[in-house]
């Protein structure tokens, strides 16, 4: 009170609040009759009923009066079965009444209204009314289901949030997102709206035209706060809110909070959950569902990865003994007609030296038939003409003959010497063919290299990529030429 107000008009609060009582008293003697829609109804452990009642405006939905009331747990027990029975609905939140209150005003706890009787024949009330109406426009416009009917991504990562900054229920939703137990990683973009009064309904549909610039850089919408009283979430129950989610070219999912009723953005959005948290649950078995299939189809691949090598192993295996089998059977093939080739080659051989001794005995004999039948012959005649020398040849014819008895002897060494000289050749090419022998030659280290049963002389005729054989003394081998390569003049 200001300097020099009258003492009488001095009150404490005490006395105000008994002067406001009086005169509530005075004025409601009697219980009225008062339209109003309950905004919230908690039933105590006792059995109490206490109720929030409200009023909006008739041109806007926004709340114009706001009152207490409680029904006593003896006259509750009596209205909420005979309402429920007689409207076919329980006696809940949402809902426009008529009821018979008697006006009170306490000094501690304030005005409030204490119910005495229900009208039953006054159904739902004027916010329901309203709902219906909107859900009937947007499914006459044909748009209640469009986000539903969008492709949720099988892995959101990419995640745009329309929620208050300091909601306790955005908190939630990234604690939940970040410490997963995969160890998943999302990206989130908070776009700040104000989620409750008022302003809340442009609020919303600002953040979602702020979002719609990026639509294909985020996976989906989220839309959550941290629940709170039906009052405060009848922003979620408007036309203009639910119009925007239907349209929007990205899956939105909601988390708002109810406890109970779902609101008309629940309806209207492609998944709808009760909070938050829920809303990260369900992001997160997305992604873990994903994995489990991903991690399904790698078994699945590894399986039959797992069989086609074992297959394979087993069809390698099955080659590889029959090939090593053909390949023995080749080799002692082979083995076999080296070995008649080796002997063929061995007896040719043989015969070749049979024959040439046998040859050169009869030359042998032959030379030294006519050497004993020429000297027989030349002694003949040396024995005639020292006869008729002796009788009636002269000294000069004599010393003629004296002459051809020494070129006889000359002729008797040459011929010796000759016939050694044959001899000794005759030897050496038996000690060739000897040498010659391939089975020698083996024995000593050296091999045979042949190509389609002919031997190799020459490098040219080969090619990479053939096949050849080489023979040793014991046993021989098959060969692939991998690179030819021409030996250089200086090479030794």
């Amino acid at each position: 009170m200001t300097r020099g107000s009258p003492a009488n008009e001095r009150l404490s609060l005490s006395e105000l609040n008994g002067a406001v009582k009086i005169v509530i008293s005075a004025g409601f003697t009697s219980p009225v009759w008062v339209i109003a829609e309950i905004s919230e109804i908690n039933i105590h452990s006792n059995g109490h009923c206490y109720l929030t009642l409200i009023e909006k405006g008739e041109s806007e939905d926004r709340i114009v009066a706001q009152a207490r009331a409680t029904i006593w747990s003896y006259t509750f027990r009596i209205l909420r079965p005979f309402f429920e029975t007689t409207t076919g609905q329980q006696l809940t939140d949402g809902i426009k009444v008529l009821l018979q209150v008697s006006v009170e005003f306490h000094e501690m706890y304030g005005f409030s209204l204490n119910v005495r009787n229900i009208d039953p024949t006054y159904t739902l009330g004027d916010q329901a009314r309203k709902r219906r109406e909107i859900i009937q426009r947007l499914t006459d416009e044909g748009v209640l289901t469009m986000n539903k009917e969008l492709e949720l991504p099988l892995v959101p990562q990419r995640i745009a949030v329309i929620s208050s900054s300091t909601a306790a229920g955005y908190e939630d939703f990234l604690e939940q997102l970040s410490t997963n137990a995969k160890g998943f990683h999302f990206y989130t973009k908070l776009f700040p709206a104000v989620m409750q009064g008022n302003q809340a309904e442009q609020s919303i549909v600002d953040a979602l035209d702020r979002i719609y610039p990026y639509e294909n850089f985020f996976d989906l919408v989220v839309i959550i706060r941290g629940g709170g009283s039906q009052v405060d979430l009848s922003c979620f129950d408007n036309y203009n809110v639910a119009y925007h989610v239907t349209q929007f070219p990205l899956p939105v999912l909601t988390g708002i909070g109810h406890e109970k009723d779902d609101s008309i953005v629940d309806l209207v959005a492609h998944t709808k959950l009760k909070t938050p948290t829920a809303v990260a649950e369900f992001i997160l078995d997305g992604a873990a569902a994903f994995e489990d299939r991903i991690n399904l189809l790698e078994q699945e691949a590894i399986g039959l990865v797992e069989n086609r090598m074992d297959e394979a192993k087993n069809s390698l295996e099955g080659l590889t003994r029959n090939l090593s089998l053909v390949i023995r059977n080749l080799l002692g093939n082979k083995k076999k007609e080296l070995m008649q080739r080796t002997w063929k080659f061995q007896q040719e051989i043989k015969l070749t030296l049979q024959g040439s001794d046998h040859q050169l005995e009869k030359k042998m004999q032959r030379i030294g038939f006519l050497v004993d039948h020429y000297f027989f012959v030349e002694n003949q005649k040396v024995v005639r003409a020292q006869k008729l020398l002796d009788v009636s040849i002269p000294r000069s014819i004599q010393n003629k003959s004296k002459q051809l008895a020494v070129y006889i002897e000359r002729f008797s060494r040459l011929s010796a010497r000759q016939l050694e000289a044959e001899t000794h050749r005759i030897d050496l090419a038996g000690q060739k063919a000897v040498l010659s022998d391939p089975g020698n030659i083996l024995k000593k280290g050296y091999s045979i290299t042949t190509y389609h049963g002919k031997l190799v002389k020459n490098l040219a005729l080969l090619k990479n990529e053939e096949i050849i054989k080489t023979h040793f003394f014991e046993g021989s081998i098959f060969s692939k030429i991998v690179e030819i390569k021409n030996a250089d003049k200086n090479d030794n």
